[in-house]
């Protein structure tokens, strides 16, 4: 089975930028019968505060979320953009991870801001943070301006046909990697065009 692992760094919910993962969720959620996935979210607001503040590194309650980044075949990592740099939240939990954590998973980030003058934020900010942890598979980001997300079946079409297309591309790397070819994966444009 693929598992696949939605990381949000916001620290308000709910936001655009949770409305943008859960419509990825919504998407891979048609394909899991057809490509047996099983899809984990981790919303980093939910940890608790004094672990992030105080870089507690070896807190008992980091476990489970660093159980569930070791088991995914791919992660998909949600940030707000805010002057040209994702959250500090986010920042704070992925400063408490072990090095090559993200070793030999597809990362797919997903970045969304009140203005388009963010749209490549995540390229020179979060990317070369991820490589320190090991990532190699880094797909392109996704960005959306947080106006073209009204809800998991409303959004705007542009970006529904954007971020399926980037979803195609996690499910072939991650089949690439498994070996394995995936099945109907064409069925997400359909579920898309279907949606609008």
């Amino acid at each position: 089975m693929t598992r696949i692992l939605i990381i949000g760094g916001s620290p308000l919910h709910p936001c655009p930028n949770h409305i943008f993962l859960e419509y990825a969720k919504y998407l891979l959620e048609n394909q899991s019968q057809s490509l047996k996935i099983k899809i984990d979210t981790l919303l980093v607001r939910n940890l608790l505060a004094e672990d992030l503040a105080f870089g507690r590194y070896s807190s008992p309650a980091l476990f489970y979320p660093k159980k569930l980044i070791a088991e995914a075949d791919a992660i998909i990592i949600g940030s707000p953009i805010a002057k040209s740099a994702y959250t500090g939240l986010l920042k704070s939990f992925l400063d408490l991870l072990p090095s090559e954590i993200f070793a030999l998973k597809v990362i797919l980030p997903l970045a969304t801001s009140h203005t388009i003058a963010h749209t490549s934020a995540l390229e020179y900010s979060l990317k070369p943070v991820l490589k320190e942890l090991g990532a190699t598979q880094i797909l392109p980001s996704v960005f959306a301006v947080d106006n073209q997300l009204q809800d998991v079946e409303h959004s705007n079409l542009e970006i529904a046909i954007r971020l399926q297309a980037a979803l195609q591309d996690l499910l072939q790397a991650i089949a690439t990697n498994q070996g394995t070819n995936p099945n109907n994966s064409s069925s997400l444009l359909d579920e898309i065009y279907a949606v609008h």
